[in-house]
């Protein structure tokens, strides 16, 4: 399906995208700290508000 080639170019690139996203991340965790104070308790409040919105659907749209 693929050439040898191919994969060969696809491992190089997914390690050097993930050692760029490491390196930018390490580079503006200072700013994340300031400006997305508390982020992933305002997500995970809303993705649970979310599941419980469309359980109820689900369950009222049975009957």
């Amino acid at each position: 399906m693929f050439s040898q080639g191919q994969l060969i170019f696809a491992g190089f690139f997914v390690v050097a995208f993930v050692i760029v996203m490491i390196w930018s991340y390490r580079k503006d965790i200072k700013n994340h700290k300031i400006h997305y104070k508390n982020t992933a308790l305002k997500v995970g409040f809303w993705m649970f508000v979310a599941i419980l919105l469309f359980s109820a659907i689900r369950i009222y749209s049975k009957s």
